[in-house]
């Protein structure tokens, strides 16, 4: 057989490159796969989309949500429209608020008042609750707060005002973190007061502009915070980037016989 000349197989043309051309049962066997993968995506695709709600739900369950920041109570720490992160897993291994942290509760009852009601539609409303159920916005439902635990359970606390300290067990407390121009206990003296075990007394760092423990000593718990109602801990500052910041506790609440 000379050189050049084909044989009498029925081998396939080679395409420029050493690429041979593939038979035309396998060009539609892959047209065929092809159809076939794009069908099974469409089909996984809502599962896929089931499962990253359930976990997005039980991060926020168990795990870290998200707040808002709605009002200026805790002015220069956190500021209106800021987002923190709120660590929601300690307390289910029993751990406790501790003095200087910065946690959420729950409205104790009268704290906030009666909410007003606001008619966004039905669209709107339901985008707001699918969100707000697996924690990427706030409920419009739900009300709670954001303070400063100043004193637990056990604990005797005070205020002269002026610009007297707060006392917590007789130690005086240091607090930078107040809003400059702000006094300890603004015009709001109170105590002493002992907390009750199981519950908190909270502050905010805008001391002039707070409606904390201080306004509520009228209602049930004599402005005290009861333990289960708190969210959690808010650790971190997430939002706006600009404001990222942690949340440590001061170190005036480690000082020797303030426990």
């Amino acid at each position: 057989m000379a050189v050049g000349t084909r044989s009498g197989h029925n081998e396939p043309e080679k395409q420029p490159g050493g690429l041979a051309e593939p038979p035309a049962a396998e060009k539609e066997d892959g047209r065929v796969k092809q159809q076939k993968n794009q069908r099974s995506f469409w089909k996984e695709l809502p599962i896929l989309i089931g499962i990253a709600l359930l976990l997005a739900l039980l991060i926020k369950t168990f795990l870290v949500q998200a707040f808002s920041i709605p009002s200026d109570s805790m002015q220069d720490t956190l500021q209106r429209g800021d987002r923190v992160l709120v660590d929601k897993l300690t307390p289910w291994f029993g751990s406790k608020p501790e003095r200087g942290e910065v946690v959420v509760f729950h409205d104790p009852g009268g704290w906030l008042g009666e909410m007003p009601q606001t008619d966004s539609g039905p669209i709107v409303e339901g985008i707001q609750n699918a969100l707000s159920f697996i924690g990427l916005m706030p409920s419009a439902e739900e009300k709670d707060l954001i303070k400063r635990v100043i004193a637990v359970g056990g604990d005797t606390v005070e205020c002269k005002g002026g610009n007297q300290p707060v006392r917590v067990n007789g130690k005086a407390l240091n607090e930078p973190y107040l809003k400059p121009g702000s006094t300890p206990c603004g015009d709001k003296p109170f105590g002493p007061i002992k907390v009750p075990d199981g519950r908190i007394w909270v502050m905010g760092d805008n001391r002039q502009n707070s409606l904390d423990s201080r306004y509520h000593q009228d209602l049930e718990g004599n402005g005290t915070v009861a333990e289960k109602d708190v969210v959690g801990r808010a650790v971190v500052v997430a939002w706006p980037l600009n404001r990222w910041a942690t949340l440590p506790v001061p170190s005036t609440f480690a000082q020797k016989g303030l426990g």
